[in-house]
């Protein structure tokens, strides 16, 4: 298992965790996924045989939000 950490801007409630968490729940491969609106960061595992990590990015943006570099 891989472990990624992206830091995400433009989540301001609950709702917004709950929106990214879903979104990278459903990629494959991914096994587990923590979001803190504190910290502005989604914490994944996940399975690198399977899944590409740029993944995790598209999916963000896709939901709505910045990822910062």
């Amino acid at each position: 298992m891989q472990t990624e950490i992206i830091k995400i801007k433009g989540m301001t409630c609950g709702g917004c965790v709950n929106s990214v968490k879903n979104v990278l729940r459903k990629i494959p491969g991914v096994s587990s996924v923590e979001v803190s609106l504190e910290q502005g960061q989604a914490t994944l595992e996940y399975d690198a045989a399977t899944t590409d990590a740029n993944q995790f990015r598209e999916a963000i943006r896709d939901a709505g939000f910045e990822v910062a570099d």
